[in-house]
C-alpha cells in the first residue's frame, strides 16, 4: 500500500489550489502556445499539488476524489489557460482507466513504487499488436495525444488479431514527434497533443487489456477489475461520461476565462457611437454580459450535475444493485454535451460583441475563441453523433458511434 504525498488533504483544499494558479497561467498562456504545453514550472506546480493524483487509487499512492473534483480542478486552470488545462487533464485523467479495467499486476507496474503516473491516450486505434510469449510486440503511430508533454506513460489502442486491445507503456519506449505548437492549429496549441510512435515495443500481457470500454458490462464479470480491487464505483468502468467531461472541462474554465475578459473589457473602454459613456453604462452591453454570464454559470452547473448523476448512479450499483448501463452512461453524457454547447453560445456571443480590437490577433478573448473552436472541431463534440448514440442505447439498438 503506497500512500499519498499528503494524507490529509481535502479535495476542496484542491480546488482552491487550482484557482490559486489562474493568473500565472494567465501570463503563460502565450508563451505555452508558442512552445505546445505548459511550462516545466506550472507542471511542477500542478504535481506539487496533486493534481495528477486526484483519480489515482490511494492504494497507489492517489487521492481517490471522485469525478466531480477533478473537473472542478480542470475548470479552474482552464480559467487561466484552457490549453494548458486540457494537457492537465488528458495526462490526468487516465488513471481512471488504468485503475478501472487493467488487471491488479498491470496496476502495480504502471503506477509504480513511487505513484508517479501521468499518462496521455489515445483511443481510436492504429498500429499492430502481435502476439508473443507473455505479452505483444507493438508497432504504430498516434497523433494527438493530448498531455504527452509532461507524460509517464502512453496508453494506445492498437489493432490485433482477434480485435482492438489498449497498451500502456513507460515514456521511454515513445518516441514523441516535434508536431504540436508555434500556431499548427487554429487553437489549443498549449495542449501538448504530439504524435507519439512505438517501433516494435515489447508489452506484457498485463499492461493491455481488451478495448471494450464504450459497452464494458461489469456485471457480466462480477465487478470491473478496478472495483473488485479497489472496492469503490468510480472504477467500475462506465467511461462515456467522464470521456465527454474530460474535453469539456477546460472549456468551461475557457467560458469563465473570456468573461473575465468581456467584464474587463466593458469596465475599461466606451461605447463607439454616442452618447459617449462607459461600456458598463450601456444597456447593450449589461444584457450581452447577463447573458454570457448566464451561459458559463449554466455550463458550469451542468458539467457537475452529470458528475453528480454520474457517482449517485455508480454508487446504487454498488450499494443496492441497481443497474448503472451504458444507455445510463450515454444519457448522462449527453448532459455533459449540453454544458460544452453552453460554452459555444457564451464565448462566441462575447467574441462577437467585444469589439474588433477584441478580436485582433494575439488578444486575450481571441485566443480563447479560437480554443473553444479547436475543440468544436473534436469529434467528442459532435452533438448530434452523440445524441444519436445515446438514443439508439436508449431505445435498445445497437450502440454506434461515439
Amino acid at each position: 500500500m503506497l500512500r499519498p504525498p499528503e494524507s490529509e488533504v481535502t479535495a476542496d483544499e484542491i480546488v482552491v489550489r487550482a484557482a490559486a494558479m489562474r493568473d500565472g497561467l494567465r501570463e503563460d498562456a502565450v508563451a505555452a502556445a508558442e512552445r505546445g504545453s505548459s511550462s516545466a514550472e506550472h507542471h511542477e506546480a500542478f504535481r506539487e499539488a496533486g493534481f495528477y493524483r486526484i483519480l489515482q487509487p490511494r492504494r497507489y499512492g492517489g487521492y481517490q476524489f471522485g469525478m466531480d473534483t477533478f473537473l472542478r480542478v480542470i475548470a479552474e486552470i482552464g480559467r487561466g489557460d484552457p490549453g494548458s488545462a486540457w494537457g492537465l487533464c488528458l495526462a490526468s485523467g487516465h488513471a481512471l482507466h488504468l485503475a478501472s479495467f487493467y488487471p491488479e499486476e498491470g496496476q502495480a507496474e504502471l503506477f509504480g513504487p513511487d505513484g508517479e503516473f501521468r499518462c496521455a491516450q489515445r483511443a481510436v486505434p492504429h498500429g499492430q499488436a502481435v502476439p508473443v510469449a507473455d505479452g505483444w510486440r507493438v508497432s504504430g503511430r498516434w497523433d494527438y495525444a493530448s498531455g504527452i508533454t509532461w507524460s509517464t506513460h502512453f496508453m494506445g489502442t492498437v489493432f490485433a488479431p482477434d480485435g482492438q486491445i489498449v497498451v500502456t507503456v513507460p515514456r521511454e519506449h515513445v518516441e514523441v514527434l516535434d508536431d504540436w505548437g508555434a500556431g499548427r492549429t487554429i487553437g489549443l496549441n498549449a495542449t501538448g497533443s504530439n504524435t507519439v510512435v512505438l517501433d516494435d515495443v515489447f508489452v506484457p500481457a498485463h499492461c493491455a487489456v481488451p478495448y471494450d470500454w464504450k459497452e464494458y458490462d461489469p456485471d457480466a464479470h462480477g465487478g470491473s477489475p478496478g472495483f473488485r480491487l479497489h472496492g469503490d464505483p468510480l472504477y467500475i468502468g462506465r467511461i462515456l461520461t467522464f470521456f465527454m467531461a474530460e474535453l469539456a472541462a477546460p472549456m468551461v474554465g475557457a467560458a469563465f476565462a473570456a468573461l473575465d475578459e468581456y467584464e474587463h473589457i466593458a469596465a475599461t473602454r466606451g461605447t463607439s457611437f454616442p452618447p459617449r459613456m462607459p461600456r458598463t453604462e450601456s444597456s447593450f452591453v449589461q444584457e450581452w454580459l447577463g447573458e454570457a454570464m448566464g451561459c458559463a454559470d449554466s455550463a458550469e452547473a451542468l458539467l457537475l450535475a452529470a458528475a453528480a448523476r454520474w457517482t449517485e448512479k455508480g454508487r446504487r450499483w454498488a450499494e443496492h444493485g441497481e443497474p448503472f448501463t451504458v444507455a445510463d452512461d450515454a444519457r448522462i453524457r449527453e448532459v455533459v454535451q449540453h454544458a460544452a454547447q453552453e460554452v459555444w453560445r457564451g464565448v462566441e456571443l462575447m467574441f462577437r460583441t467585444g469589439g474588433s480590437s477584441a478580436a485582433t490577433r494575439g488578444s486575450r478573448l481571441e485566443a480563447i475563441y479560437r480554443d473553444v473552436s479547436m475543440y468544436r472541431t473534436h469529434i467528442g463534440a459532435q452533438y448530434a453523433a452523440t445524441a444519436t448514440s445515446a438514443a439508439r442505447a436508449h431505445l435498445g439498438l445497437p450502440f454506434t458511434g461515439i
